[in-house]
């Protein structure tokens, strides 16, 4: 089952590269942590289904783009956009509300947490009577 992790919101202010460069940005709080997209970038992922970057949102009298925190990309649905934040987890949000947060229709949308999978081969088995366990020490 999938829990809320963050928001996403339309700020209207513009965050600086570091070549200097300013940039439209929508802002991502997801796990207490602020990211952002490049509201460009974003517009691209929506209608060709590439990787944008997520990437840290720093303020210091201005707002600021850091180091690429993980990525994003339209589902194979179509349905939402899911980010992937290294290190965090992945995360998704759909896409009809990004699209309103976007043409500012709404102002937040939420972000929702994908849960891990547990691989097959980490399942736990049931052993039955013909079975033995086998205990190895290392």
């Amino acid at each position: 089952m999938m829990e809320k992790a963050g928001y996403l919101q339309r700020t209207g202010y513009k965050a600086f590269d570091g070549e200097g460069n300013v940039h439209e940005v929508i802002e991502l709080h997801i796990l207490s942590i602020r990211f952002a997209i490049r509201r460009s970038d974003l517009a691209k992922a929506i209608s060709g289904h590439v990787f944008v970057q997520v990437e840290e949102l720093t303020h210091n009298w201005n707002y600021y783009l850091g180091a690429t925190s993980g990525l994003a990309q339209v589902s194979v649905s179509g349905k939402a956009l899911n980010i992937d934040i290294f290190n965090e987890g992945s995360f998704t949000v759909s896409l009809s509300a990004l699209r309103n947060v976007i043409y500012g229709k709404e102002r937040y949308a939420f972000i929702m947490k994908i849960p891990e999978q547990v691989p097959q081969s980490q399942k736990m088995r049931r052993v039955t009577l013909d079975q033995k366990r086998i205990s190895a020490m290392v």
